[in-house]
């Protein structure tokens, strides 16, 4: 029998990756406790941003400032959580239509039990108490009723 051949190969990407314009000011909003979308040629807003139109490829620039609250269009449960997820415990995940946006944003929805939630309902953002400008400031979306949340 041949001897086989080894060899070792270990993949690199030893470089960074600036933000850029849009996604820079979306997260310096998040450490600011803010959510920012961008303003379409159309005036519809995008939330979260992109730096260009997904229908005309138009470079996109006006930030304007959405939410905190907004409506849950659809939403899963999550149970038992994804070894990726951000949440140790059981949880929904949501689209969520800010305040100000026209389309909706995933994020997590942090209630104890899915009777918690339905389709239309409002729902406002919770931060962390010391912020950074990551997506993980803005820890989840609770009902908008729920003691504590908000800013």
């Amino acid at each position: 029998m041949p001897e086989r051949l080894r060899a070792d190969l270990v993949l690199e990407y030893p470089f960074t990756r600036t933000t850029g314009p849009v996604i820079g000011a979306f997260l310096t909003g998040l450490r600011e406790g803010a959510i920012l979308g961008i303003r379409r040629p159309d005036g519809t807003v995008l939330c979260p941003p992109t730096e260009y139109d997904p229908e005309s490829s138009e470079p996109l620039t006006e930030m304007v400032e959405v939410g905190p609250g907004g409506v849950l269009v659809s939403w899963t449960w999550v149970d038992p959580p994804r070894s990726q997820s951000p949440w140790e415990k059981p949880h929904g995940l949501g689209l969520i239509r800010l305040d100000g946006a026209d389309t909706p944003m995933v994020h997590g929805l942090l209630v104890e039990h899915p009777s918690e939630l339905a389709s239309g309902m409002r729902v406002v953002a919770r931060w962390r108490p010391e912020r950074e400008g990551h997506i993980a400031d803005l820890v989840g979306f609770v009902p908008e009723e729920s003691p504590g949340e908000g800013r």
